[in-house]
């Protein structure tokens, strides 16, 4: 025999063995993947028929008046402040103020040395009372020189005598009007040397200290007006059209504003809407906006961050669930709404603001007294059986008969699997 033949013939005897070995093991191992199968899925359906119900917290969809609010971060502005200089120079002699100190309207708060200017004054009018002689006498002069000429109808002083005589008592009489202007500009000077608070204000912190000589362009200190006080603000320009349907609704009561503290969102003060700015910044598509606070207790201060929230309208009987009702989703937001057989569905939701810190307004997917899941939702899936329980409560202890049945079941799963 060849060698080819003797080859052909050692590979038929293999496949022969492999044939008689091999094939009826993988054919059994193939029969028992499949009841394998088939006993998992009947495991699984009858686990899914015998799940218990998910306890899960339900609360009803509510009924209440909303306020919708616009929130902005905004800035606490005084509402006059004024640098204060003085209106002559000369050296600093007292300061009437502390640091920070609240002062009023017409209040000294510095003084300036002014024996200067009320040198300036004495002199003045002492030239005064030195023209008002000169023009006496130029006024006595004429007279007699008038009485002289209508004397016995004889001419004893000439016309052109006659005129000089008018025209010094005229000069002398503007001498002394401008002697008077003088002596007023001398005690405005002498009042200036008294600088007055021109506003009620805080004072800030004093540029100058007493014995400096101060020039009419030095500051000595800045008031700053904080009772009221503006809190300027932006929104964006998509939201103008409702701010001022708001203010025309409300009429002559203007918008009630908040100013919340930025840390932990506290309500700081409120107030009202003062003025909406006659433009949009093009370059943000925001227009400002200014509220007025009364800020009796000074909570807010110039130059204080906050977040302004402006009320621009209320909503009558909006629908209102808890904030942790509501679920993001691939979608969009949604809710586990149970039905009437106590499963749960997903139902899609469309939210309109925040109701305080807890609650959302819902504007489209509920209807007043569906019930919807709070507390729980992970746990379930569209058609999941539950157990619904009111905010706080917990479900009962199982009793000894559930116990047993659950363990009963628990075996016959473990046997059918075995």
């Amino acid at each position: 025999m060849s060698r080819f033949w003797k080859i052909a013939l050692a590979v038929i005897v293999v496949l022969v063995i492999a044939g008689i070995f091999v094939v009826p093991r993988l054919r059994h191992a193939d029969g028992a993947n499949a009841a394998q199968t088939q006993g998992g899925k009947a495991d699984g359906e009858g686990q899914g028929k015998d799940q218990p119900p998910v306890p899960v917290t339900v609360v009803p969809v509510a009924s209440q008046d909303v306020p919708v609010y616009l929130t902005a971060t905004g800035t606490a502005q005084a509402r006059n402040s004024v640098v204060v200089r003085p209106q002559v120079s000369g050296q600093l002699m007292k300061l009437n103020f502390q640091e920070g100190q609240e002062v009023k309207q017409g209040d000294v708060i510095a003084e300036i040395d002014p024996r200067t200017i009320q040198s300036q004054y004495d002199q003045s009018v002492a030239k005064l009372r030195q023209d008002q002689a000169a023009a006496a006498t130029a006024k006595n002069n004429l007279e007699r020189s008038q009485n002289l000429v209508s004397k016995g109808g004889q001419q004893y002083v000439s016309k052109q005598d006659l005129d000089n005589l008018k025209n010094t008592l005229d000069q002398a009489l503007a001498t002394v009007v401008a002697d008077q202007a003088s002596i007023r500009a001398s005690q405005v000077q002498l009042g200036f040397t008294k600088v007055i608070a021109p506003i009620d204000g805080l004072a800030g912190i004093r540029a100058v200290d007493v014995g400096n000589i101060v020039a009419t362009t030095d500051t000595i200190v800045t008031l700053t007006e904080v009772h009221p006080i503006y809190v300027s603000f932006n929104l964006p320009e998509k939201n103008l059209d409702l701010v001022r349907s708001s203010m025309r609704e409300e009429g002559a009561t203007p918008l009630e504003v908040a100013a919340l503290d930025r840390v932990d969102a506290h309500v700081v003060a409120t107030g009202k809407l003062d003025v909406i700015d006659n433009t949009i910044d093009t370059t943000t598509g925001t227009f400002r906006l200014r509220a007025l606070f009364d800020n009796t207790k000074t909570e807010l201060w110039p130059g204080q961050f906050v977040n302004a929230r402006v009320r621009v309208r209320t909503v009558k009987n909006g629908l209102v669930v808890p904030a942790q009702a509501v679920q993001r989703g691939p979608d969009g937001d949604y809710v586990y709404l149970v039905q009437g057989d106590n499963t749960v569905k997903m139902q899609a939701v469309e939210t309109a603001t925040e109701v305080g810190d807890s609650h959302m307004l819902i504007s489209k997917g509920l209807k007043l007294g569906d019930k919807v899941v709070t507390e729980g939702q992970f746990r379930l899936k569209p058609g999941s059986k539950v157990q619904p329980l009111a905010p706080g409560q917990v479900p009962a202890a199982p009793t000894a008969e559930e116990l047993k049945a659950k363990k009963d079941q628990q075996g016959r799963q473990g046997g059918r699997r075995g």
